[in-house]
């Protein structure tokens, strides 16, 4: 420590984590000097701009506050390890492509790296804080790594899960339900939990504050987002059910809802869920189970993916067989792209697989989005869906992106609502109707438009969960 600041944090990486945390941190405790490092010098010029590189309600604010005070951004990677207190570790855990657990195992290579470099170049007793997803037992790695350090440094290493939802992740922050820290149950270990605990509870209640051992706080990131996951898939399962039954997967969700033991929230039947984490996490989750032989488990939790798979298929089909059986050179409008609303993020976005499919079903693909540009949707297809510009032809051609609302849905055959903006709930539909080629369809794949509505205007209107009027006559 210095005379000048009560702790230094260095945080390694500078993404949608990172960047958001430690920003609340400088809010919030201005007696501690913050800095985020990261190796890319675009991304660490973007943090100490006019535009920051992700889209978070309420962050350009807060970074806007303390930045040049006590929060910076740096690609002075070894001076501010050097210099720090405590070290959080907060990079991108990818699902493994290739080799042993691909397409389900968390790849920590770049946690390793940053063990391995604060191993190198620390000069000083330090903590050291997974703020990374990782799976259990991580901590075992870095720990080794820190441990045969040849300089007689001791490191004390933490667990400290991030639970941040992305469009609210600063509410998330500044109120969060609460923190959790692991650590090895040692006098040493329970001191460097005690010593980050009291940097939250600049904020953040005490009691709020929970300490566990190392694994139960790995484990428990995983488990919450599965157990969140899973309930979007098991609504998503009745709405299946309800489009073929008669029944309102709305209705449903409020009566099931208002039961105290099951909750209303998670409950809303969409196209599925997307993002960095669910996804990755349960498929995390999944080859823990096959590793440690709970091959029952492991089936269970791999449900949840197959069912998010299932209903972002059965949504495309859908489309198809609605309208004919053929969209072939059709025009199709695409209303949102991001995974949800208030982020620009497209990991995962269910938007993308819809719109592979119609590409592959030969559509004309009209894409608008308040918050999402095209190089970020062209990235994450070729990482996921393995398909690009440059290596699939017609893709470049086939998918436009459109500066609003109206101009994607000139002259379409449908509109697909992919992402819950409250923008497209306040459009001038019967405008739109007049511009599209009849009849006019519209798939709601977020169930947050006026449906009656809409038919009443003349379109039809196909949403998840919600029965056809044209198939039952008893609704």
């Amino acid at each position: 420590m210095s005379e000048e600041w009560d702790l230094q944090i260095c945080c390694m990486g500078a993404g949608y984590v990172g960047g958001p945390t430690m920003a609340v941190i400088a809010k919030m405790c201005p007696k501690i000097r913050v800095c985020v490092v990261d190796l890319n010098q675009k991304q660490i010029d973007a943090w100490n701009g006019d535009k920051l590189p992700i889209y978070e309600p309420g962050l350009p604010e807060v970074v806007n506050e303390c930045r040049g005070r006590n929060l910076f951004f740096s690609t002075s990677i070894d001076k501010e390890i050097i210099r720090a207190d405590i070290v959080f570790i907060s990079v991108n855990t990818p699902t493994k492509t290739q080799g042993i657990g691909a397409g389900r195992a968390a790849n920590i290579k770049n946690c390793e790296l940053c063990a391995r470099k604060i191993a190198e170049v620390s000069t000083s007793d330090k903590i050291v804080v997974e703020k990374s997803t990782v799976p259990v037992r991580t901590a075992t790695a870095i720990r080794t790594i820190l441990a045969v350090n040849d300089k007689g440094l001791k490191f004390q290493v933490l667990s400290n899960p991030e639970f941040l939802a992305e469009g609210t992740a600063i509410s998330d922050l500044t109120k969060p339900d609460r923190v959790l820290i692991g650590g090895v149950q040692s006098p040493e270990g329970i001191k460097a939990a005690e010593t980050l605990a009291s940097v939250y509870t600049n904020w953040v209640p005490r009691e709020q504050v929970l300490t566990t051992n190392l694994w139960s706080s790995e484990c428990s990131k995983l488990v919450a987002n599965a157990f969140l996951a899973q309930r979007v898939s098991s609504i998503n399962s009745i709405s299946a059910l309800c489009e073929s039954t008669g029944a309102d997967v709305s209705e449903i969700s409020r009566a099931v809802g208002m039961d105290d033991r099951i909750g209303k929230r998670f409950l809303q039947a969409s196209v599925g869920f997307g993002g960095s984490c669910f996804q990755k996490d349960i498929l995390n989750l999944v080859y823990l189970c096959e590793t440690y032989g709970l091959d029952e488990c492991a089936a269970y939790w791999n449900q949840v993916i197959l069912m998010n798979d299932y209903q972002k298929k059965r949504f495309s089909e859908k489309m198809v067989a609605s309208m004919f059986n053929t969209v072939t050179g059709k025009k199709i409008s695409i209303f949102g792209y991001a995974f949800k609303k208030d982020t620009g993020d497209v990991r995962e976005t269910p938007a993308m697989f819809i719109v592979r499919d119609l590409f592959d079903e030969g559509a004309k693909i009209h894409v608008y989005d308040p918050q999402v540009c095209r190089d970020d949707m062209w990235s994450e297809m070729k990482y996921t869906c393995g398909i690009c510009p440059e290596d699939t032809p017609r893709l470049d051609e086939s998918v436009i992106t459109s500066p609003d609302p109206y101009s994607a849905a000139d002259g379409s055959h449908a509109i697909a609502v992919m992402t819950e903006w409250d923008e497209f709930k306040d459009l001038d539909y019967e405008k739109i109707y007049q511009s599209m080629a009849k009849p006019a369809f519209v798939f709601d794949g977020r169930n947050i438009l006026d449906h009656a509505k809409l038919r009443e205007i003349g379109f039809e209107v196909h949403a998840i969960g919600k029965p056809d009027p044209n198939s039952f006559s008893d609704l």
